[in-house]
């Protein structure tokens, strides 16, 4: 067993399990993070999926069309993964997220092979990165694309509200998970990104792993990921 001391103390990392954690205190601008690996991002892909449709209908001075905010509702609310693959495809596919996330600042991750969204490779801060692109002031998507996307990320269906919301208190969250099984090994891939409020404060949270011998075991990891990376920051308050 491994620990990794996310501040508050230790989380534990069984067997082949990685992990790696990124947190922003939104009023301070203060950052911190623990790992640099490069995962696959699964779903948590489909936040920038849809930030980078947004930034393609920035460019051309247009508003979403009816088509694609049902398939951004159904792709963030609910995690479908055929809205996802449709607006994919609208995007342009990895060429199309790779040249979005140029401009968004993201450097170290690359668009999965063809219709693979899934296997898009990330860090914890790259992520980190997205999230100030969509909760921040200083981004490339206007005030109604961030608005947007922000409430659709408030609205998870339940079940799926699991992650980084475990760090969060009465006040909120907004958020996007993702998890998969790999064929080759049975192992889970189990990712979560949002903005939770703790104590008042506002934090962006990137919890990202690896090698979970189960989805439940993932989800566990990474929510004790996320709850120790923010109550750091509540303690140095």
């Amino acid at each position: 067993m491994e620990t990794v001391d996310g501040g508050s103390g230790p989380v534990a990392v069984t067997g082949s399990a990685t992990v790696a954690v990124a947190v922003l205190h939104l009023g301070s601008g203060v950052s911190a993070g623990y790992g640099d690996a490069l995962f696959d991002t699964a779903s948590i892909v489909k936040v920038d999926i849809l930030a980078a449709l947004l930034l393609r209908a920035q460019d051309t001075g247009r508003r979403l069309t009816a088509r694609e905010r049902t398939y951004a509702a159904a792709m963030i609310e609910s995690s479908d993964n055929d809205s996802a693959s449709a607006l994919w495809r609208d995007i342009g596919g990895a060429d199309g997220l790779n040249a979005a996330n140029e401009r968004f600042g993201l450097t170290r991750t690359t668009g999965g092979d063809g219709p693979r969204w899934g296997l898009t490779r990330t860090t914890a801060a790259d992520q980190l990165v997205l999230l100030e692109q969509v909760f921040g002031a200083r981004s490339e998507l206007s005030g109604d694309s961030r608005a947007y996307l922000q409430g659709l990320m408030g609205r998870i269906v339940p079940g799926q509200d699991w992650g980084v919301s475990a760090a969060a208190d009465d006040s909120g969250w907004a958020l996007k998970n993702g998890w998969m099984p790999r064929d080759a090994t049975g192992l889970w891939v189990v990712n979560s990104i949002g903005r939770v409020t703790a104590g008042g404060d506002e934090h962006l949270v990137a919890a990202l792993s690896s090698g979970n011998p189960t989805k439940e075991q993932g989800i566990a990891l990474v929510e004790e990921a996320a709850r120790s990376a923010v109550s750091a920051f509540g303690r140095r308050a």
